[in-house]
C-alpha cells in the first residue's frame, strides 16, 4: 500500500515519523517491508524544515505527476499560518478522491478544511488549535477531545503522538487486531489510548500549577488519596478561606479541585490495576474512591469501560 504523507514547511515532525515507524514495524512483522511504502511529499522541491531542527527530504511535490495511492495523510505546521497555499489545497483536492482513506495529524486538518474537505464532518485536531479551528472554519463540527475520529474515508488525529494512534488503527483495519496489538507492544503504546486529550496526567498538571501553596495542596492530595478531599480541608491546606482557595486553585491549575482530585484518584486507580493484582474493592478504597461501586462509575463516565475490563486490556501483571 502506498501512503502519501504531506509534509508542509514547519511540520510537525512527529507527524511524519510516528505513523512511518507504525506502518515499517507492521511491514516487519508482515515478512514484506513493502507492505506499506511511505512516500513524503513537499510543497516543493528540497530539504522540508521541521520541527526540532529536523529535515525531511521529500520523495516527490505536489508539481510531480499524480499517481494511484491507498492512504494520504497530512500533517501540520504548529505555528497556524493564517494563509493556506493554493497550490497545496489544489493538491489534496485532486488527490483525495484517488485514494482509499485520507486523513490529517495533529494541524494538518486546517489544510484539509481550507481544501473544503472538512465541512459538515466531525473531526479532530490538537486541543489547543481546536478553537481556532472551528472559528476559521465554522462549518467544520470540531470534537476536541477525541485521540482520532474516522468519519468514512476520512480519519483525523489529534496532536503530535495521536498520529500513531490513528496509523495503529489503520493496520487494525488493514491486517487485523494480532498484528496491530503486536507493533503497539513493540513500540510501547496503548493499541487503544483509553480516555481523550484532555485526560493528561494529574501528576503533570501539579508541576505545572505555578502558586506554591496550591501546589503544596496537590501534593498533599496526591499522597492522600483515601482521607477527605473537601474544598474545607484543602482550603485548610492552603491557608486561605474555601471561596479565594477555589477561585485562586482553577486560575492556577486550568481546573477545579473537584476535578484535580478525581483525576488524581483516576490516575493512581489506573496505575494500580496495570501494575498489581490488588482485588478492586483495596484499589476503590486505597485511591479515595471508598467501594468498588464507586469507582466502576467513574471510569465508565470518565474512560468508557470498567476498571475490570480496563485491567484486561492493560494489565501487565
Amino acid at each position: 500500500m502506498r501512503i502519501l504523507m504531506l509534509a508542509p514547511p514547519g511540520v510537525q515532525s512527529l507527524d511524519i515519523v510516528g505513523p512511518a515507524e507504525v506502518f515499517c514495524e507492521a511491514g516487519r512483522r508482515l515478512g514484506d517491508e513493502n507492505a506499506y511504502r511511505i512516500e513524503i511529499v513537499g510543497t516543493q522541491a528540497g530539504p522540508i524544515p521541521a520541527t526540532g531542527s529536523l529535515r525531511f527530504l521529500p520523495d516527490r511535490t505536489i508539481d510531480d505527476p499524480d499517481i494511484e495511492a491507498d492512504t494520504l495523510l497530512v500533517g501540520g505546521d504548529p505555528l497556524l499560518p493564517p494563509d493556506v497555499d493554493p497550490r497545496v489545497t489544489r493538491w489534496i483536492a485532486r488527490t483525495v478522491p484517488r485514494v482509499r482513506r485520507y486523513g490529517s495529524i495533529c494541524t494538518g486538518a486546517f489544510l484539509l478544511a481550507a481544501a473544503g474537505l472538512l465541512d459538515g464532518r466531525q473531526v479532530t485536531t490538537h486541543w489547543e488549535c481546536a478553537a481556532e479551528l472551528a472559528k476559521r472554519y465554522p462549518k467544520v463540527r470540531v470534537e476536541s477531545d477525541h485521540i482520532f475520529i474516522r468519519d468514512g474515508a476520512l480519519c483525523t488525529a489529534a496532536g503530535v503522538s495521536a498520529g500513531m494512534d490513528l496509523a495503529l488503527a489503520l493496520v487494525e483495519e488493514d491486517h487485523g487486531r494480532e498484528l496491530a496489538l503486536a507493533v503497539a507492544r513493540y513500540l510501547v503504546l496503548f493499541l487503544k489510548r483509553p480516555g481523550g486529550q484532555s485526560q493528561f496526567s494529574t501528576h503533570l498538571a501539579a508541576q505545572l500549577a505555578g502558586k506554591s501553596a496550591i501546589q503544596k495542596v496537590q501534593q498533599w492530595v496526591l499522597s492522600n488519596l483515601d482521607r477527605d478531599a473537601s474544598i474545607e480541608t484543602l482550603a485548610k491546606q492552603a491557608q486561605m478561606s474555601s471561596r479565594t482557595f477555589t477561585r485562586t486553585f482553577h486560575r492556577e491549575a486550568g481546573m477545579t479541585p473537584a476535578e484535580f482530585v478525581h483525576r488524581a484518584r483516576l490516575d493512581a486507580a489506573r496505575r494500580l490495576l496495570e501494575d498489581s493484582p490488588a482485588p478492586l474493592k483495596k484499589i476503590a478504597r486505597d485511591t479515595g474512591f471508598g467501594s468498588a461501586e464507586r469507582m466502576r462509575r467513574a471510569f465508565l463516565k470518565s474512560i468508557g469501560v470498567g476498571p475490570a475490563d480496563y485491567r484486561g486490556r492493560f494489565g501487565h501483571h
